[in-house]
């Protein structure tokens, strides 16, 4: 009988996570030892009894068998957070592929421990009465400094450190022998930093709508008898928000933590207020403004319990609390809930594992949900909860279509269409505010023809193809080309191209148009400090301006009562990216941006500018129906083999020289034919990616398409090996990725 060994880890807080130790599994604890598994071992020349983590286990010995030391057995403190945090960190890296040093990198806050701030007090140990002896004893012999602090501590019995050295002059040396006479004591502890402010008035206590009391019962319903993950689909200011806290208050109050996952840093702050607001100093949060010790004090407190809610972006899924009751993921649509470093794990399926591992539950929340999710609430894997009106007596805004291909025939080449010039003077002579979105995403290289619409796409893959310096237009799917066009095959028009414009030159329009009014501008370049969200986003909800321009940061889950206007400023730029994604994500911003005006009393209205005015991304934006977007999109991902309809790995390529990269992913690309025994999986590629180069690296990509994920994982492990043995994929950059 072979035998089992286990790579051991013994210190996961230690920044060099890459040194673990393999350890002979005894005959007694095999099949019960796991990846996250919690033992004792014997450490060390003096072979003193310490704890370890188990990494991964097998039947392949390190080295000599005779000089390898054996598990002493399961730990008695039970399982711990840092257990389930290693186990979470293996199925990462089966589920994704990548080292299991990756995934405890991406898993457990090692970078930096946490420090907090040191604060030494010091403590009367005797009595009163005892003290004041002394102190007589102490005048008697003229021990001046020692009769201050005395006199000090009887008064006080607790004093400061610091304020006793400096204030009182007490010799360091004075202290030291008070203390080993046991008349004091001098203690340290941690106080931890905290980037909450907490309000100064607690929120009214509300009570729910009788949709949302109908949600929130229905969830908690699903928790007692099957536990499935739970989406909430409700439409923008359905009052989502209102519900989390229903169930983190249920989750609390039976002594369990959450953690509530947003999409933005834009978003961190107007969250954290409202849920400060009733839940006080049970809440912090983490976000990537902050400083690496601040992220690593929340989680510190995290751990010790001092808190029991984290808000944050993707990473704050890792918080090591010792008893997770309850995930949320708002706006769950949003793609920055996908990683882009190794593992490429997404936030959403990460989440469900980690429930499964500790019992805790997972919600879900989103007025557009992703294809994805909502495609597993139709296979009955998660729980559907609709919320169809919006909180109090807000209605939906009434939407307009402006064609921008008319304007351009009837002589308008600004960047405002007459319908929405009209309705921002009317809306601004009414003292309300309107914000304005520029659509971005996508914008980079797509070709299309400004008198028609019609887009330059790929005839194999149907996404738009991409403008190259070289003067060719190139599909990032499978590498089709063809020379650039100078008039439209659908119309014969020269007008041509890509759009141009930033937020900096619509804003120099826009003053141009309404000088008179007080502008704001949120993009990249004015967010690039700490603080800067937090001032722009107050500035506007003061009331202090009057128009607020910016991209997609500017339509996720604000809440502005007196924004009643809303301007999408050429909706098809996201339209025409090159992923099979780019409808999705179209009427997901489309409806997001509309969701923003009407919120508070005031009627809202939106004007959606767009060359594609049919487009069923576009149309069911206007009517904010999803289904009817969900019927369209899911019919074409069953027809070209995209997910979710099937599965879709991805083997990102990178290396130094253009020429060797090439080679060797015609390498991967032979390979996976020959393993392949089944005609289940198709291949596009390679291809170079739609940004070929970045830091003097080449780059290229190769998607394996099929209908079975678990075909695709056991192709991904073989090719992994072909990949460790082959010295040619030495200086060659490996990632996957799986349904990006």
């Amino acid at each position: 009988m072979s035998s089992t060994y286990a790579d051991v880890i013994v210190d996961i807080t230690h920044e060099k996570l890459d040194r673990s130790f393999q350890y002979l599994i005894p005959p007694e604890l095999e099949g019960k030892i796991v990846p996250g598994s919690q033992v004792r071992i014997p450490f060390g020349n003096s072979n003193r009894s310490v704890t370890g983590y188990v990494l991964s286990v097998g039947n392949q010995a390190k080295y000599d068998e005779s000089r390898m030391k054996t598990i002493q057995g399961l730990s008695p403190d039970g399982v711990t957070v840092e257990a389930h945090l290693i186990a979470l960190a293996d199925w990462m890296r089966h589920t994704y592929g990548s080292t299991m040093i990756q995934a405890l990198r991406t898993v457990l806050p090692v970078k930096t421990k946490a420090k907090g701030k040191k604060i030494r007090k010091i403590e009367l140990l005797i009595t009163k009465e005892a003290a004041s002896e002394l102190k007589k004893e102490c005048e008697r012999k003229k021990y001046r400094a020692k009769e201050r602090l005395l006199d000090e501590l009887i008064e006080k019995q607790v004093i400061d450190y610091h304020d006793a050295v400096s204030r009182l002059g007490i010799p360091v040396n004075t202290l030291r022998g008070m203390e080993e006479q046991r008349v004091l004591c001098i203690r340290q502890t941690n106080i931890w930093r905290n980037p909450v402010l907490l309000p100064e008035v607690e929120e009214v206590s509300f009570a729910l709508s009788s949709q949302q009391q109908l949600v929130a019962e229905g969830i908690k319903r699903e928790w007692q008898q099957r536990g499935r993950p739970c989406l909430i689909s409700g439409v923008t200011g359905s009052g989502k928000t209102q519900v989390y806290m229903e169930l983190i208050a249920d989750t609390i109050a039976k002594g369990r933590q959450v953690i509530v996952l947003i999409p933005e840093i834009a978003l961190t702050y107007q969250n954290v207020a409202r849920f400060c607001a009733r839940f006080r100093e049970k809440v912090t949060m983490v976000n990537s403004r902050m400083t690496r010790e601040e992220r690593a004090d929340q989680m510190e407190r995290a751990r010790l319990g001092e808190v029991q809610i984290m808000i944050g972006p993707r990473s704050a899924l890792f918080t090591p609390f010792p008893n997770l009751g309850l995930i949320i993921i708002d706006e769950e649509h949003e793609t920055s809930y996908k990683s882009e470093a190794t593992p490429r794990y997404h936030a959403r399926e990460t989440a469900i594992c980690r429930a499964r591992l500790e019992d805790a539950r997972v919600v879900m929340g989103s007025a557009t949900p992703s294809v994805d999710a909502f495609y597993q609430c139709q296979k009955g894997e998660f729980a559907l909860f609709r919320m169809q009106t919006r909180y109090g007596k807000a209605m939906l805004p009434k939407v307009w279509i402006a064609d921008m291909r008319e304007e351009l025939k009837q002589g308008n080449r600004s960047i405002l269409s007459r319908k929405l010039q009209q309705k921002m003077e009317e809306h601004l002579e009414r003292k309300e505010q309107v914000i304005l979105f520029l659509n971005r995403r996508g914008y980079a290289g797509y070709v299309s023809c400004r008198s028609c619409g019609h887009v330059m796409k790929c005839p194999h893959c149907d996404v738009s193809l991409t403008a190259h310096n070289n003067g060719m237009l190139i599909c990032h799917y499978c590498g089709y080309e063809r020379e650039q066009v100078t008039r439209c095959p659908s119309c014969g028009s020269p007008y041509i191209g890509g759009f141009r414009a930033g937020t900096q030159q619509i804003e120099q329009m826009i003053k141009k148009t309404f000088p008179e009014k007080r502008i704001l501008r949120m993009d990249g370049d004015t967010t690039r400090s700490k603080d800067s969200y937090d001032e722009i986003l107050g500035t506007f909800s003061k009331g202090e301006a009057d128009i607020l321009i910016g991209t997609q940061m500017i339509v996720k889950g604000h809440d502005f009562p007196n924004v009643t206007l809303m301007g999408v400023l050429l909706a098809d730029l996201s339209l025409n990216a090159d992923s099979y994604r780019a409808g999705e994500r179209t009427f997901q911003l489309l409806t997001q941006a509309v969701g923003r005006a009407g919120r508070g009393a005031k009627e809202g209205t939106a004007v959606i500018q767009t060359y594609h005015p049919e487009h069923y991304s576009i149309t069911a934006a206007v009517s904010q129906d999803y289904e009817a977007f969900y019927r369209e999109e899911m019919e074409y991902r069953q027809l070209l083999g995209y997910p979710p309809a099937a599965n879709l790995m991805a083997i990102h390529g990178a290396g130094e020289k253009e020429e060797h990269l090439m080679e060797a992913m015609e390498y991967v690309r032979r390979f996976l034919i020959r393993i392949n025994r089944s005609d289940q999986v198709q291949m596009i590629g390679p291809a170079k990616e739609s940004v070929a180069r970045i830091s003097d690296l080449y780059r290229m990509v190769l998607y394996v398409k099929a209908a079975d994920r678990e075909l695709l994982l056991r192709l991904r492990e073989k090719l992994e090996q072909y990949i460790e043995i082959n010295k040619g994929f030495q200086s060659v950059y490996i990632q996957y990725d799986f349904n990006a």
